[in-house]
């Protein structure tokens, strides 16, 4: 089936998903998770078949996003429980006001209609996508990256035997069948039957979208982001929070790339890092591209000009060493793309000037980056992390996927 033909076939589906209440769709998002774990052999199955033609053409971090098991797809099917739990969002009154001549104006949340969704080698979008879009009310469109396509496949076929058993269309979850360019260039500029464009992946992909769609797009984030260790932290908990925002996970948005240490905490910190994540990590040991002032301090390989500025999503950390807060808050100013950023410290004016003055879409204090992340949120799993700061921002669950409209009541009133 073309492109076109599914996002016709989308269109048409919008009144159909409108007109379900609450409880009917938790009980197709319940019957597409359930549909999910039932047809675990034939995701795996399809799954090993997309990791082999990969092997070899991305490196092994970058296969272990598109490597599923049963652990993951149970936590996929989880994901989607949990978005059936969460309050509708549809329907939800913003603000109400009652005007002097008796009209009665409501700002109620809408779904979008139909959100379309680029995505790269990560299988699990596909669930979580199709779970927070069904349950807001919206009709999605996804098109998985060739690397991850036939994994996709297999779970929209489940997701789709799961809404077939509550007696709906399974065109309220779609899949692009053509993964070439030319199938995103035309999501991009389907003015009249998408919504609403997310592109979720690597700079180049999002880039591409903001640059050229045609339709609403939200820019959701690549993540360079930064750790910064101040003279006063406590030093054994900052090796435990960079450990883990660099090392539990570096494939995803939200590990760290850039550690920044306070000059006064340097000598003592930058040992008891490199202990961490070079000397007791003999199978993975971390790649420390260092500024001349580290250098001085540990070995590891001299920092390049691109190295502040790129996200690795791998086992390499970029570091430098800063004469104090607001030379980190510069730096962070001049060098992140506003996704998620940390300071380490045990001052609390130290730590409110960092929280107010860094403007990224999630700012942590004493907390790894790690928890940028739809499901620790509370939000049951996430469309993307939006980096933007129109309507939306930070992990996007159910709410984020709802437009508004104005209710008008009167009772006769002419103007």
């Amino acid at each position: 089936m073309t492109t076109r033909d599914i996002l016709i076939n989308a269109r048409a589906g919008r009144t159909v998903l409108a007109g379900l209440d609450t409880e009917r769709k938790n009980r197709a998002v319940l019957a597409m998770a359930d549909s999910i774990v039932a047809a675990a052999d034939a995701i795996l199955a399809a799954n090993e078949q997309d990791c082999l033609a990969a092997a070899g053409k991305i490196g092994e971090v970058m296969l272990d996003r598109l490597r599923l098991d049963e652990k993951r797809i149970a936590a996929m099917a989880e994901g989607m429980r949990q978005v059936a739990a969460l309050p509708d969002p549809v329907g939800a009154v913003l603000s109400e006001e009652h005007r002097p001549n008796g009209l009665i104006i409501r700002k109620t949340a809408v779904p979008f209609g139909v959100v379309a969704i680029i995505y790269e080698s990560r299988p699990n979008v596909t669930s979580d996508a199709a779970a927070l879009s069904f349950k807001s009310g919206n009709v999605c469109v996804l098109r998985s990256g060739k690397e991850a396509w036939g994994s996709a496949k297999a779970i929209v076929d489940a997701m789709q035997q799961g809404l077939e058993s509550e007696g709906l269309p399974k065109t309220l979850v779609n899949l692009i069948e053509d993964t070439s360019r030319d199938s995103a260039a035309q999501l991009m500029a389907a003015r009249g039957l998408v919504d609403l464009l997310i592109p979720r992946g690597g700079a180049g992909l999002i880039r591409a979208c903001v640059d050229n769609a045609a339709v609403p797009c939200i820019e959701t984030g690549t993540g360079i982001c930064h750790v910064y260790v101040d003279e006063e932290a406590d030093l054994q908990k900052a090796v435990n929070i960079v450990r883990n925002a660099k090392t539990s996970r570096p494939s995803v948005c939200n590990a760290e790339e850039v550690l920044l240490v306070h000059e006064a905490a340097a000598e003592a910190f930058l040992p008891m890092l490199y202990k961490a994540l070079v000397t007791e990590r003999a199978e993975n040991p971390v790649e420390l591209r260092l500024d001349e002032q580290a250098a001085a301090i540990i070995p590891g390989t001299p920092a390049g000009q691109r190295d502040f500025d790129t996200e690795f999503l791998d086992y390499v950390l970029a570091v430098k060493v800063v004469p104090d807060t607001d030379a980190a808050i510069s730096h962070i100013s001049a060098h992140s793309t506003g996704h998620s950023d940390a300071i380490l410290t045990e001052n609390e004016e130290t730590a409110a000037r960092f929280l107010r003055l860094v403007d990224s879409a999630a700012v942590y204090w004493n907390a790894s980056t790690r928890f940028t992340d739809g499901g620790e949120f509370g939000l049951g799993c996430e469309m993307g992390i939006s980096t933007q700061k129109l309507h939306a921002r930070g992990p996007m669950g159910l709410r984020e996927l709802c437009s508004y409209k104005y209710v008008v009541c009167g009772n006769g009133q002419i103007r």
